[in-house]
């Protein structure tokens, strides 16, 4: 029976031609769609955790009321310990300390005096150690535009727009003028390495990377960190696993009163991020959900035209003595193997296309030149489980549906009907 429905099918072009073609761009808008928001979403989450929130952070709680200021003077003293101890108690987690400080670089012309000034966002990583894994997690070496990583203490990386702007170039000196963690000047020379660009406008406008013992020395933090960051092993943030892992570290330390105490932050809790993620998911929730209700009504309609229009040739067939319910379940064999069809060919048409925008992206670096928000400057699209099924349900059951309602009107034939249609 599929058989002779298919050849059928194959036949008569007017029956299968006009609906597959609208079901295949129909799943294919859906797919693609999915795979776009869910890529936009998913690119801004791993940009947050890699450069500044991990999937948890750790910082004293006065730190973390005050943590937009960049406070060094409330950074966590006794650092090594602490990761000694979560590295302990957290096998399954990579422990990374870093400190993230404000200040201004100078750029000295050959005679000593200022040529150039900047204010600098500094980022201090572990870059020397031989199993770090910051070089990886911040694509550091992908990042690099000229000169070379840093290979040994006083070296930095400037992102490229801020060295430009100092004017100055791989293998010269800037000075960073700052605070120490108990408030007085601070003053250190360091030699440029290289310059990187991100990709990232927030830190492409004045980015410093340096080696964390390079800032605790500069900053006067011996065994101090302004935060330790967390990170699961297969990169991806989770945020069940997340909170399992904060409420667990916050419930051993609760009874402690000092602001100085550690506490545990998910990535949601940190930059305003849950409110920001709650408000995109459920807009990308309505917005397919939507899209895919508009999707299901066109390509019911599609199926309920189609069968209304067979009614004349549903008057043959019951003219001649086929019954009304075989009439019925061949129509909805029909409408199965056309949904079927289109929305394999929709659904292999949209991974395509969302193939290509996962590979290749789509920069809107032009349009974020002032973000203040760690969102990267080409969105990607990304292609997951979801996306090889989710086209299906505008695809087939509406298709089904339209045909299911159109095909009721068969039930309601009556002969001395028939022969005024044949007439016709």
């Amino acid at each position: 029976m599929i058989r002779f429905l298919f050849k059928g099918l194959l036949r008569d072009r007017h029956r299968s031609l006009f609906p597959v073609i609208t079901i295949s761009i129909g799943v294919l808008f859906t797919v693609l769609l999915q795979c776009w928001i869910t890529g936009i979403l998913g690119d801004m989450i791993n940009t947050n955790a890699r450069f500044s929130t991990g999937h948890v952070k750790i910082t004293t709680r006065a730190y973390a009321e005050n943590a937009d200021q960049l406070p060094t003077d409330l950074a966590m003293i006794g650092a090594e310990e602490m990761l000694a101890n979560l590295k302990q108690d957290y096998p399954d987690m990579d422990w990374v300390p870093r400190i993230q400080f404000g200040g201004l670089l100078d750029a000295p012309d050959e005679n000593g005096e200022t040529r150039t000034q900047g204010t600098a966002f500094g980022m201090a990583v572990d870059l020397l150690s031989e199993e770090t894994q910051e070089i990886n997690r911040l694509n550091l070496a992908e990042a690099l535009i000229q000169g070379s990583m840093p290979n040994e203490s006083g070296e930095i990386l400037l992102s490229d727009d801020l060295a430009q702007k100092l004017e100055v170039a791989p293998g010269q000196t800037v000075t960073l003028l700052s605070s120490t963690m108990y408030g007085s000047m601070a003053m250190y020379n360091f030699r440029v390495a290289g310059t990187v660009k991100f990709g990232v406008s927030a830190l492409d406008r004045g980015a410093m990377i340096l080696d964390i013992s390079d800032a605790q020395l500069a900053l006067d933090m011996m065994d101090a960190a302004s935060e330790i960051l967390g990170f699961n092993q297969i990169g991806l943030y989770n945020n069940e696993e997340a909170t399992v892992l904060a409420t667990s570290y916050n419930e051993a330390v609760v009874d402690d009163k000092d602001e100085f105490a550690p506490a545990m932050l998910r990535l949601r809790d940190q930059n305003d991020l849950a409110s920001m993620l709650d408000y995109i998911q459920s807009f990308v929730t309505m917005f397919i959900s939507i899209f895919i209700l508009a999707m299901g009504i066109v390509l019911w309609n599609s199926g309920l035209i189609g069968g209304i229009r067979r009614y004349g040739e549903i008057g043959i067939r019951l003219a001649i003595g086929e019954y009304k319910g075989h009439i019925y379940r061949s129509m909805i064999g029909e409408s199965v193997l056309i949904g079927l069809f289109g929305s394999c060919i929709g659904t292999a048409l949209g991974l395509g296309v969302a193939w290509l925008l996962q590979t290749y992206g789509f920069s809107v670096g032009d349009y974020m030149k002032n973000a203040t928000i760690m969102m990267p400057n080409t969105f990607r699209a990304q292609i997951t489980s979801t996306a090889y099924y989710i086209g299906f349900i505008p695809g087939l059951f509406a298709t089904i549906l339209g045909t299911s309602l159109s095909g009721v009107g068969i039930y309601r034939r009556q002969t001395a009907q028939l022969f005024k249609e044949l007439e016709a």
